[in-house]
């Protein structure tokens, strides 16, 4: 202890720790760390005016030694302050004494949660509380995807507090807590076994340790003992034990191979090395008979915690002589009066604000807690622990302290590639995190009795050996599913049955029989619904989705004197009668002068052009044409009549021929508003969707079996049976293939997401048989399946023949009209410039003094005229010149032309038409 000077203030302190806890080593080891602390900040600093004086008291490792030492502390030695107790059950009781008398409580080993709740002003937690560590291991179950976590604590005060926490950091990460196993503190090794036997049974094989590190031991050589440390399994260790590694025996370490465990980061610094040496020589100098002793991150927090006292009151001030207790005196065994210090209050603030860094680390408190630092992510190995990872205040896994790029946060879903990690069993592959139980019996799955529809589960018994046969459509399905998974999964079926062989409920009973336990699964046609998804969880769908209504379908053949028109839409029929009339314009314009069946009278011509235009419809015109124009544009425009044609020649074949199916209802509105009667199936919960749709309950009628409905369909509503049956899509599959030449589906109508297999929540098998199921639905497998169960007759119509118009429309022909538009136009184009080149003229003539339009008048009486000089009329008439006569009401000005050079003119008289 450090001697009072004459210059300096003596300052009592008091130490509370066990000394006798295993001979005292590890309380030994803290109060040589606290006395180092007040050599080294004394040396340090000379000229502080106090100097603490340190009384110790064995707790005698129960809660009430405990007290009674800080009692005596408080009322005796009148202690400004407490270091200790060393573990959270004393720490509870000590720091409501120190509340009341007002004395600081610094306690650097009580990691309890609970503590915090206390809100005391004089309690200062010099290390890190257990719930900041439940993040990072969250982040270790979720960076493996694990799905199902069993925690294994002792049954205090200490392991109880983080277990709260703890829960509710794996929820966020989707892991489920299924079972919690609890550990007396003094638990016998028979004791421990059962535990551990009893987890043996189940499917879970991830384990969280929070305890203490002596009862740790024992549970790690039993667990070792009984095969708990094989290939497969997963412990991840809280850093009450992690941070004590050092300090364990190597037989213990040894049975420990392959967890994982959280560590307080403590930065390695010269300045630690430096300690470390001091102090194990001065500790072998004390205690001679005690060896390999290592310093552990609690040793380092001690240190600090008595740097930062020794700190605080000196910043106190604390005068010599002055009264430090105030109060009426007692003895010893006084509970109901306490001296209060008066000096409390100073201490405390001047604790919270006192800042340094020490040998763990920066030392800041945060309303009386160690500020958060960064955890250490070890892995056991052969010779010691590694660090394989770390843990950021920020909720971030980090490979490496100095590399920020292979990082994971719980907010993103990201994940590590942390590593390598060597689990036990000498394992480097990581663990599944579950798997079957060898010792367990098979698998318990229910499945539906039924009477109806048993292509989808049927169960046969042979009366005389009493064997069940489960076959069907779920049940095949199933089976390929297991064996796609990489592991056998032993199983038997189970009836959901009465002892008569009746049913035994509903799906939604069966399905609840899962969350009572009586089930480990539920196998059948069971459609996933959101009510059922509260007691247990599905796979993925593996049949179709929706709910469908199937109605009957009649043959919609017309049988009407119209029926000729039927083939053809009404919009393509009026596009190809406007482009007949085009056609036969853009004809008589381009063979009107050179062609004499083009001419003639307006009514003739008129006549002949849409005769012309009209026969190419049968190719039965008569007329030739001579133009190259005209004959391109006929070219283009055969073919498309021949197009035309004969697609309605099949079109309307097809109309008379063959049978057109469409159903006799096509909305489900349509029912309701006709008042029509709905089939369901019985037990079903199509029911009551029916009703929230609005359908009177005399309006539904259940049926049980094909036949029933097939019977009920074929009557009709009017007679007594159903105008349509609603089901779901699966079903309805089932029923189509049988009737298909006579019913429908229409739909869907509901949407639901299909048939699943049932699980418990958040049962581990989840995934894998999810996994399972779509490698075999993608597959040939399910085709195989399906073709098997669900057989159609051979006379199904094709289901394009349903309800859907016949009609050809112009969508299926705008490029043909196009085509023939733009090469009638181009045509057009061609004929008018090379007419306006030969007679433009009569339009550009600067020496005429007509006005416009009588210059296209002129053009157009030319274009009214024969053609003289073309091929047609070369041989029957001879070139006649054409004068502009007075006696056609033609001023003679604007229309002569002279060739001045030889003095010769040529008229073009416009003759009569």
């Amino acid at each position: 202890m450090i001697n009072a000077q004459n210059t300096t203030t003596p300052v009592n302190v008091g130490v509370v720790l066990d000394f006798d806890s295993g001979g005292g080593t590890t309380a030994k080891v803290y109060l040589s760390c606290i006395e180092m602390a007040l050599s080294d900040i004394y040396a340090s600093h000379p000229y502080f005016k106090t100097r603490l004086v340190l009384h110790t008291r064995d707790s005698k490792r129960t809660v009430v030694g405990a007290a009674a030492a800080a009692l005596d502390l408080i009322k005796n030695a009148e202690v400004l302050a407490i270091l200790g107790p060393a573990t959270s059950m004393q720490a509870s009781f000590i720091v409501n004494l120190g509340d009341e008398a007002h004395v600081p409580i610094l306690s650097f080993s009580a990691s309890t949660p609970y503590l915090s709740s206390l809100r005391s002003p004089y309690f200062f937690r010099i290390t890190q509380t257990d719930s900041y560590q439940v993040k990072a291991i969250s982040g270790i179950v979720h960076n493996f995807g694990w799905r199902q976590v069993v925690p294994i604590y002792v049954d205090n005060m200490y392991g109880e507090g983080i277990i709260p926490f703890l829960i509710d950091a794996l929820q966020e990460v989707d892991a489920h807590v299924p079972y919690r196993s609890v550990i007396p503190p003094s638990a016998t090794d028979d004791q421990i076994l059962k535990e551990l036997y009893k987890l043996m049974t189940m499917q879970t094989r991830v384990f969280i340790v929070h305890m203490k590190p002596n009862l740790c031991s024992k549970l790690f050589a039993k667990a070792k003992e009984i095969g708990m440390m094989s290939k497969g399994y997963v412990w991840i260790l809280t850093d009450g034990i992690s941070n004590r590694l050092n300090s364990m025996d190597s037989s213990v370490i040894t049975s420990m191979e392959g967890v994982l465990g959280i560590q307080t980061f403590i930065p390695r610094t010269t300045k630690l090395e430096e300690f470390k040496l001091r102090w194990k020589g001065k500790f072998q100098h004390d205690n001679p008979t005690i060896i390999d002793v290592e310093l552990d991150v609690y040793s380092l927090q001690a240190y600090d915690a008595a740097f930062a006292l020794a700190l605080s009151i000196e910043n106190v001030g604390i005068v010599a002589n002055s009264e430090i207790h105030k109060g009426a005196s007692f003895n010893s065994t006084d509970l109901d009066t306490y001296k209060v210090s008066q000096n409390g209050p100073k201490l405390a603030e001047a604790l919270s604000i006192t800042r340094f860094r020490g040998i763990a680390g920066d030392f800041k408190l945060v309303e009386g807690q160690l500020q958060s630092s960064t955890l250490t992510i070890v892995n056991v190995k052969d010779e010691g622990e590694k660090p394989v990872a770390f843990w950021t205040p920020g909720n971030q896994m980090v490979e490496t302290l100095s590399d920020s790029t292979n990082t994971c946060s719980l907010s993103t879903n990201s994940k590590c590639n942390i590593g390598p990690i060597k689990w036990p069993g000498n394992s480097l592959s990581v663990p599944r995190g579950w798997e079957i139980p060898t010792n367990s019996k098979k698998l318990k799955i229910g499945i539906p009795v039924k009477i109806d529809f048993t292509e989808f589960v049927k169960i046969t018994e042979d009366p005389k050996t009493g064997r069940m046969d489960v076959t069907g459509f779920c049940i095949d399905v199933f089976n390929a599913a297991l064996e796609v998974l990489p592991y056998a999964l032993p199983y038997e079926f189970i009836p959901f049955a009465n002892p008569d062989g009746t049913r035994a409920g509903n799906y939604n009973d069966l399905v609840y029989q899962v969350y009572l336990g009586n089930f480990d699964a539920v196998v059948g046609d069971i459609t996933i619904r959101a009510n059922r998804s509260l007691y247990a969880d599905f796979t993925l769908p593996y049949t179709e989705s929706g709910v469908v209504m199937v109605v009957p379908i009649i043959d919609s053949r017309r049988k009407n004197a119209w029926v000729f028109l039927k083939p053809l839409t009404w919009d393509l029929w009026l596009t190809t009668f406007c482009f007949f009339l085009f056609t036969g314009f853009v004809v008589w314009v381009l063979e009107h002068r050179i062609n004499e069946d083009f001419r003639g009278p307006p009514s003739h011509q008129v006549g002949t052009s849409v005769w012309f235009s009209f026969s190419t419809m049968v190719f039965s015109h008569k007329e030739n044409v001579v133009s190259n124009l005209a004959r391109f544009v006929m070219i283009i425009w055969v073919f498309v009549v021949l197009i035309l044609t004969q697609s309605y020649t099949a079109n309307l074949a097809s109309l008379l021929t063959v049978p057109q199916l469409k159903p006799t209802v096509a909305d489900i509105k349509d029912l309701l508003r006709k008042g029509d009667n709905v089939g369901y199936s019985k037990n079903a919960y199509v029911y009551g969707l029916l009703k929230e749709v609005g359908f009177n309950e005399s309006n539904l009628k259940g049926f049980r079996t094909m036949e029933e409905l097939d019977e009920a369909l074929s009557k009709g509503s009017a007679n007594g049976g159903v105008a349509a049956f609603v089901d779901e899509t699966p079903t309805m599959n089932l029923f189509i293939a049988k009737y298909c030449s006579k019913y429908t589906m229409i739909g869907p109508i509901f949407k639901t997401e299909g048939f699943g297999f049932v699980f418990p929540k958040r049962s581990p098998l989840i995934p894998d048989v999810s996994q399972a199921i779509l490698n075999v639905t993608e597959g040939q497998k399910m085709m195989d399946i399906e073709s098997k169960w669900f057989k159609k007759e051979s006379n199904c119509q094709s289901s394009s023949q349903l309800g859907s118009s016949n009609s050809l429309g112009l969508d299926s022909f705008w490029g043909l009209f196009v085509i023939a538009g733009v090469a009638s136009i181009f045509a057009l184009i061609i004929f008018v410039a090379s007419f306006l080149y030969e007679n433009g003229n009569i339009l550009m003539d600067p020496d005429s003094e007509a006005f416009l339009p009588e210059r296209i008048g002129v053009l157009f009486k030319i274009f009214n005229q024969k053609d003289l000089n073309s091929r047609t009329f070369k041989g029957n008439q001879a070139r006649v010149d054409v004068n502009v006569s007075p006696n056609y009401n033609w001023p003679e000005s604007p229309f002569s032309y002279r060739n001045h050079s030889d003095g010769n003119s040529e008229h073009h008289t416009p003759p009569p038409v």
